[in-house]
């Protein structure tokens, strides 16, 4: 039996359900421990690109483990789920907009809060690459691969020593230049687009790097992601956000890394490893 705590709503994204190291089984133990009145899922939860690849891709019982939960979560707090559709999980266009019991499936939402409103979006459409050339974006998985890897050994050593598990995939990437150039354009962007919107605030996801900032007057809020930080956004009852960093105990059962094919150019014209740890 688990205590479970409240929150007004909760957000999470890039979880990339279907592929081999997708964090699903830490998610899964963070959401039996909270109820809300809301679950925005915003965009790659389910990672279709992996899964055509078949044997690259499988579907595990943790996964629909994770899937039973959020029933749960609808059966037993009448919790409303939206799903915003990703990049990874674009087979959903075929469906979005479309509604049934209390999950809505969308491209895109405005989320009202506390006399707040919130437009929110996966991010990915801000993507050059993703958005418009989906084969430079599945090479620079290549680059990305290295470095995952790289983090996979640095945990199994940190596992055996007895420490906890510690992103260093994600320190590398906040060291290179391209990358946070990249982040710095990404959020300045969406600021912006919020702006047009004539909303308070933006939630985004899609460059797994949680973040909880004002931008020029715009709250920006990013979700993180279930593959590297195991990040997610809470909102409380009275309209204020936190970041949740799901921390795993010291354990020979550390979580590996994802390899999968997010690739990010700022100049879309050539192919450079550095701008492959831009983002994921």
């Amino acid at each position: 039996m688990y205590n479970q705590t409240f929150y007004q709503t909760i957000v999470i994204s890039d979880v990339h359900l279907g592929t081999t190291y997708s964090k699903t089984r830490q998610l899964t133990d963070f959401l039996r421990t909270v109820n809300c009145n809301t679950l925005i899922m915003n965009g790659d939860i389910i990672d279709g690109w992996h899964l055509k690849k078949g044997g690259k891709g499988k579907w595990k019982k943790e996964h629909t483990d994770f899937l039973k939960v959020i029933m749960k979560m609808m059966e037993n707090h009448n919790t409303q789920i939206i799903y915003v559709r990703g990049n990874h999980d674009d087979f959903i266009d075929y469906l979005a907009p479309f509604s049934f019991a209390n999950i809505s499936i969308v491209k895109d939402y405005m989320y009202e809060s506390n006399c707040k409103r919130y437009y929110v979006t996966h991010g990915d459409v801000f993507d050059s690459v993703t958005s418009n050339m989906v084969w430079l974006a599945k090479l620079g998985d290549a680059g990305y691969s290295i470095l995952l890897w790289i983090n996979r050994i640095y945990n199994s050593y940190r596992a055996k020593k007895g420490l906890p598990y510690y992103s260093l995939s994600q320190k590398i990437k906040q060291k290179v230049k391209h990358a946070v150039s990249y982040v710095s354009s990404f959020e300045k962007e969406l600021a912006e687009l919020a702006k047009t919107r004539h909303v308070d605030g933006i939630i985004c996801g899609h460059i797994h790097q949680p973040a909880d900032r004002q931008i020029e007057g715009i709250h920006y809020l990013n979700s993180g992601d279930w593959v590297e930080t195991m990040s997610a956004l809470l909102e409380h009852e009275d309209g204020s956000w936190e970041i949740y960093m799901h921390q795993e105990k010291a354990a020979g059962n550390q979580p590996k890394e994802e390899i999968h094919p997010k690739f990010n150019l700022q100049q879309p014209t050539g192919f450079d490893l550095n701008v492959a740890f831009s983002h994921n």
